[in-house]
């Protein structure tokens, strides 16, 4: 494999990171352009709680349970608008789900639903992806949601004794700023996560959060490096949501330099990066989890 990038090599974090990587997995990196996943929304545009990052925006873009261009996915993110409690009403539109379900694989983006809940969903879920949040401040103050981290925590345990389960943290997420970050990432090691994905804070018009600037890169690039770090020998990616632009041609090629996996619609600069390192890269059309 390449030796380590010169800017990587003046950091000792960025350093240990890249280190971490050499020695723990092969020189290779999946990169992936999720085209034959299909994002769908059980609840259409509506939601409960108007999150101050999200505001129901993302929603929008998400296909409606008839729509037939679903039959033509290889795969499906089940998700949809969360009630006061945080769970996303799958439980009503299960009967259609599971009919769509027939030659593909599932993965659910729920929130905290219950036992019964995942029990129900079970058969057709062949991943869960759990937004896992360390601080009861942002809970609060960015979700509106009266729970705390053990409340994720309690949720997180409950749904690995049914499915496989990937924890994704936002950096970033209450309004830019870093809170609760680093407290996450030591939970879900504790907790003995076997998979990661980090994302990041992506201002978005319509939304509290709005005239927010994304998460200083650095700082994005130290947790990333640091949870390279806390999982040595644990998949760890950076997923779709992420700020775009000149910000993302910034990130990707940190992001391989500091030792992910796995990188979804990578920016020219990550695949550059990753020859250069002289990883072996693997191209993927679906979700990373899946």
């Amino acid at each position: 494999m390449g030796g380590c990038p010169e800017e990587v090599r003046a950091n000792p974090l960025w350093r240990r990171a890249w280190e971490v990587r050499q020695e723990h997995f092969e020189p290779r990196i999946r990169f992936e352009r999720p085209v034959a996943t299909l994002a769908v929304s059980v609840t259409g545009a509506a939601c409960a709680l108007r999150c101050a990052h999200c505001n129901g925006h993302y929603l929008a873009g998400m296909r409606r349970l008839d729509d037939p261009a679903l039959d033509a996915a290889r795969s499906l993110l089940i998700s949809g608008g969360c009630d006061r409690e945080g769970r996303v009403p799958v439980l009503p539109h299960l009967g259609a789900i599971a009919r769509l379900a027939a030659g593909r694989r599932l993965n659910w983006h729920v929130g905290l639903i219950d036992e019964a809940t995942m029990l129900a969903i079970r058969p057709y879920a062949d991943v869960i992806s759990f937004d896992f949040v360390g601080d009861d401040d942002t809970i609060r103050e960015v979700y509106g949601l009266a729970k705390t981290v053990g409340d994720y925590v309690a949720c997180f345990q409950m749904l690995r004794r049914y499915a496989r389960v990937v924890p994704h943290v936002t950096i970033g997420l209450h309004g830019g700023r870093l809170r609760g970050e680093r407290r996450a990432l030591e939970i879900l090691r504790s907790l003995g996560a076997d998979e990661l994905v980090l994302i990041v804070f992506i201002p978005t018009p319509g939304t509290a959060f709005a005239a927010c600037e994304p998460p200083r890169l650095n700082e994005v690039v130290d947790l990333i490096a640091e949870a390279r770090v806390r999982f040595p020998d644990v998949p760890v990616r950076l997923g779709c949501m992420r700020p775009g632009g000149e910000y993302r041609e910034q990130l990707d090629p940190l992001a391989v330099e500091v030792g992910l996996n796995g990188i979804v619609n990578p920016a020219r600069g990550a695949v550059r990066a990753a020859q250069r390192l002289g990883l072996r890269i693997e191209w993927g059309d679906e979700c990373c989890v899946l």
